[in-house]
């Protein structure tokens, strides 16, 4: 099963070098990394810069409508007060197959803020214990997965959070 989960980092490089890591991890079959997108957003820019969407198109498949809507809505879409309640609302319903919920998507556009960077992936397990090392001291906060508790606890630790 595909794992959805989104990756705050306190600085707006943190999503790239973690990024980085994930892709090696990948590419030695520690992971399987269906896509990702980075998020960075410098401290003073009005809007965030993305990247890493859809690297490969063969392997990210449709993955990439799910990224233009996803990051687009949160981020470039301009919304405030109950018009952004209503936008989050939509698109939760439009993201419900993937078991992203309405409080994720309203705790990923308050975490993800000018100064801080996001690593959103889509992924599947394979050697969780060499890929747990390369995570390792990486200062990541998990806010959103479509995981069970348990996954998502044993993911943390990946991560260090």
């Amino acid at each position: 099963m595909a794992m959805f989960t989104v990756w705050k980092f306190d600085d707006p490089e943190g999503a790239g070098k973690a990024a980085r890591i994930v892709k090696d991890a990948a590419s030695e079959g520690l992971i399987t990394l269906v896509d990702h997108a980075v998020v960075e957003w410098p401290e003073g820019e009005s809007q965030p810069k993305t990247h890493g969407v859809n690297d490969d198109a063969a392997r990210s498949g449709g993955w990439g409508a799910l990224w233009g809507l996803l990051i687009g809505a949160l981020f470039f879409i301009p919304v405030v007060g109950a018009v952004a309640g209503a936008a989050i609302g939509g698109l939760s319903r439009a993201l419900s197959s993937t078991g992203i919920k309405k409080d994720d998507l309203e705790r990923i556009r308050a975490e993800i803020v000018p100064g801080t960077s996001g690593l959103f992936l889509i992924s599947e397990q394979g050697d969780p214990d060499r890929f747990r090392e390369r995570l390792h001291g990486l200062k990541a906060t998990l806010i959103s997965s479509n995981m069970s508790d348990a996954e998502t606890r044993e993911l943390k630790e990946m991560f260090g959070s």
